[in-house]
């Protein structure tokens, strides 16, 4: 070692073996290798000019990388320290007041647009006196920081229903086996139904083209409309069964027609009940529905979903299945072609599947109300 360089470095086997492993590893920054070596040799008692002649580099390189590991020894005294760069030509004021301007709605600025976007941003703060100049980049990088999006949104509908906490615990204590505080028998069974309307047969003007080499699927845009028909199912929630029928519309008629052939086969012809879990739709809405189902079949029981509650309903998640993997992209001939899809998708789909690993409770229920509860105001003239 040199008599002039007060740094004495003096390696652990530990710390040895981490900067070999270091220099011999072949993904490692070259600029690390290299500062590496110069800690291992100086821990060999090697001077700086020696250090620098063998490696090629300037002494005074290993003199500052020889002081560095000596202030902390370890790897990390090994990295780039952090540059303060140029300094910013904004303030934090300003950086707030456009941080302000995107939570802010464009037609309270009186800008003409629904949602704001980072050119816009940019545009109305050099208008509104923010700043001089700025960038589309340097609005997005600010917004990034604090996870702003104003170009997003996402819809929400106020609950209706004066007892939906009610009929929602109803509806997920059957998901559980549980109706009225009790379990449900071996022999009681629960059917989530509805309805998939409109489902168009659309016929391509030019075949589709299938999946190639760097290239999707293509479709045509353009259709010939063949007709449309509504598909009725209903889905064996602790069973994972389906039983699905099309009909040209929808209404009480075609409802009861799935009531029946559901509640005619075995095990629901002999159960003891059978709840039918619904939505409010006009094929099965009110008092009335209730009482014609147990007219026509004693042990069932129609049990509603609160309103604007569809979410509740398990055989959603089968219609979104459907949607994605029978009816996308929509290509069919005629409604034949349509019709025979969904059955045997039906078949298919009760060949393999279970049950919904359904994990809303009534608990989490009550839960989820009591944060809303939190969030109401309690002065009746914010309520207004």
């Amino acid at each position: 070692m040199s008599p002039s360089s007060p740094d004495v470095i003096v390696l652990t086997e530990a710390q040895r073996q981490q900067l070999s492993r270091l220099v011999r590893a072949g993904r490692t920054a070259q600029r690390l290798v290299l500062r590496a070596r110069i800690v291992l040799l100086a821990a060999d008692r090697k001077s700086n000019v020696a250090i620098a002649t063998v490696l090629g580099c300037c002494v005074d390189t290993v003199r500052k990388w020889r002081r560095r590991w000596a202030a902390g020894p370890g790897t990390a005294s090994l990295g780039d320290a952090k540059r303060s760069g140029r300094p910013s030509p904004f303030t934090l004021v300003q950086i707030a007041q456009v941080k302000a301007l995107a939570c802010t709605p464009p037609a309270d600025a009186a800008v003409p647009i629904s949602r704001w976007s980072c050119p816009e941003l940019a545009r109305q703060a050099v208008t509104g006196g923010i700043c001089a100049a700025i960038s589309a980049c340097t609005v997005r990088r600010w917004l990034t920081e604090d996870a702003i999006k104003p170009w997003q949104h996402q819809s929400w509908i106020f609950i209706r229903d004066p007892n939906f906490a009610t009929k929602a615990a109803r509806v997920l204590d059957l998901y559980d086996r549980t109706w009225q505080g009790k379990p449900l028998s071996d022999d009681e069974y629960v059917i989530s139904a509805d309805e998939k309307t409109s489902i168009q047969a659309r016929c391509r003007c030019h075949p589709s083209l299938p999946p190639g080499r760097s290239r999707m699927m293509r479709v045509s845009h353009d259709y010939h409309r063949r007709g449309a028909l509504a598909y009725l199912a209903a889905y064996d929630v602790h069973r994972g069964h389906v039983f699905g029928r099309c009909e040209d519309t929808t209404g009480i008629a075609p409802f009861t027609a799935l009531v029946t052939q559901v509640m005619t086969q075995e095990p629901y012809a002999s159960a003891k009940r059978v709840f039918w879990v619904v939505d409010n739709g006009s094929s099965h809405r009110g008092q009335a529905a209730i009482d014609r189902l147990a007219e026509q079949f004693p042990t069932a029981v129609m049990v509603h979903t609160p309103v604007h509650a569809s979410w509740l309903n398990q055989v959603e998640i089968y219609f979104s299945i459907t949607q994605r993997k029978v009816l996308s992209p929509n290509d069919f001939t005629d409604l034949t072609q349509v019709e025979k899809r969904l059955s045997d998708f039906e078949t298919r789909y009760n060949a393999t599947a279970g049950p919904f690993n359904w994990k809303f409770t009534a608990t989490d229920l009550k839960d989820l109300l009591t944060r809303l509860d939190r969030h109401q105001p309690t002065d009746p003239a914010q309520a207004s």
